[in-house]
């Protein structure tokens, strides 16, 4: 009977805890403030990454203007005035409109390649492209691409390195 008597007992705490299974609200409440507390401090890091996605596209862009025109350049003897002239397809996005505001030609030839932001919160990318005879005596391209501040293009005229 002895035996019989735990059985019972171990059955009725065996009952009794199957009733009890479950969360309780405040284990419930502190999840939820743990995942809101993960999700305001990933929000804005993910906002900002796709915001750098978008100012890739225009430094890709104003780098391979650059190249263009140094190729433009090697074929005829001077910069490309215009954007369609180089014939690489870029045009204006939702997000950066693209241009080449001046090239020049001569001994002194160079061309600047300029994405400005549609949106205020990008950052502009302007690129340079210029001759050089200072090596060896035989004229060279040089090339550079410089990221300016949010909302504007930087001003890349008549220098060889970013502002």
């Amino acid at each position: 009977m002895k035996t019989d008597l735990k059985a019972k007992f171990l059955m009725h705490l065996a009952q009794k805890k199957k009733g009890n299974e479950g969360f309780t609200l405040i284990e419930l409440l502190v999840v939820i403030i743990i995942i809101g507390i993960l999700a305001a401090i990933a929000l804005p890091s993910f906002l900002n990454q796709a915001n750098k996605a978008r100012q890739a596209e225009a430094a890709t862009y104003v780098g391979t203007m650059n190249r263009a025109q140094q190729a433009y350049f090697l074929e005829n003897n001077q910069f490309a005035p215009k954007l369609t002239n180089l014939e690489l397809g870029i045009r204006n996005t939702d997000n950066y409109s693209y241009n080449i505001p001046n090239a020049t030609s001569g001994a002194n030839a160079e061309a600047t390649a300029k994405a400005t932001p549609v949106n205020a919160v990008l950052k502009g990318f302007s690129g340079r492209t210029w001759v050089d005879t200072t090596v060896n005596q035989d004229a060279t391209t040089l090339a550079i691409v410089c990221e300016g501040t949010v909302g504007a293009a930087p001003a890349v005229t008549g220098i060889t390195a970013c502002p």
